[in-house]
């Protein structure tokens, strides 16, 4: 018998744990799924970081943490952990990540803000460009961003990636490395952000690389808050550098109501919804990785603990 703990807000538990049985026995697995393992019996841990369990040192059979968030930001530097951890690669959630970018790019590059005409009387054509003439620079080709950037360059966007690591993304341009950065700023007309938050990644989007973005670009931040210097972001936005920002996640969620974002003209917020992990398929890919640890098989969707994600 594996004995699986599912660690996470007691929300989640009514929500998960009938995908999580169905999934283990379509995998053939004999496991029993529960809330209140002793931790000494527990062999997989179904995690969520915002969870009671911050100490694994008891866990002293733990084979693997397997997270149920795409971010790893808030177990990765955990010390007591040192089994290895898996991070969430969902097919649901990509597809809703998907939907969300592509949603907000083309209402920017529509510019719908403006052509969904008011009650007022006031008819001003505005007819935008073609989507091959609108260049799109993803920041962070993992799972999401290049899902995200093969979407959008199907649609027919010129569309640029940008990743730390060198990639390949058919029909995206791909750069890599700090000098690749500011060549993908230089041509975002519409950037959007997919980037994991680590050391290196937060203020990316500071006031000097602001700057090396066409006037009157657009950000679309689906990936993590602390990317963005806010207040370098504010100051762009009101010099008119940069148009307007869809923002969907945060440093402080909820964000707080005195926010300035709340009030910008140019600013849209979204409350964290741009995609979420769905149980239906999250538990598949839980299940597979726990069959895989069973069997003697490698992991999915490890993390590299010294990148941080």
């Amino acid at each position: 018998m594996t004995n699986v703990l599912f660690a996470a807000t007691p929300d989640r538990w009514q929500t998960y744990a009938p995908h999580l049985n169905s999934a283990f026995n379509a995998q053939g697995l004999t496991a029993d799924l529960r809330v209140d393992f002793a931790p000494e019996e527990v062999d997989y841990i179904v995690y969520a970081p915002n969870s009671a369990v911050q100490d694994f040192t008891p866990y002293t059979r733990l084979k693997a943490v397997l997270n149920l968030w795409a971010g790893v930001e808030g177990i990765v530097g955990n010390p007591t952990l040192h089994v290895p951890l898996a991070r969430m690669v969902d097919p649901g959630m990509t597809q809703g990540m998907k939907e969300w970018v592509v949603g907000h790019v083309m209402r920017h590059h529509l510019d719908m803000d403006r052509n969904i005409l008011g009650q007022d009387g006031t008819w001003a054509p505005h007819v935008p460009p073609l989507a091959q003439n609108r260049r799109v620079t993803v920041l962070g080709l993992g799972e999401l961003g290049s899902a995200c950037a093969t979407s959008l360059s199907q649609i027919g966007f010129d569309v640029t990636g940008w990743s730390r690591r060198p990639k390949e993304v058919a029909g995206v341009t791909c750069l890599s490395g700090y000098d690749g950065l500011s060549q993908a700023l230089s041509r975002a007309d519409i950037l959007v952000l997919l980037l994991p938050k680590t050391p290196a990644t937060e203020n990316l989007l500071n006031t000097a690389r602001l700057a090396q973005m066409p006037e009157g670009a657009m950000i679309v931040n689906p990936g993590r808050g602390p990317l963005i210097d806010d207040d370098a972001l504010l100051a762009a936005l009101n010099s008119g550098h940069i148009a307007h920002a869809t923002l969907d996640v945060f440093r402080v969620e909820p964000l707080p109501t005195d926010h300035p974002y709340w009030a910008h003209p140019n600013v849209t917020v979204t409350p964290h919804i741009a995609s979420e992990t769905r149980p239906e398929t999250a538990s598949l890919v839980i299940a597979e990785n726990i069959r895989r640890g069973v069997a003697g098989e490698p992991f999915l969707h490890l993390v590299d603990r010294s990148a941080g994600y």
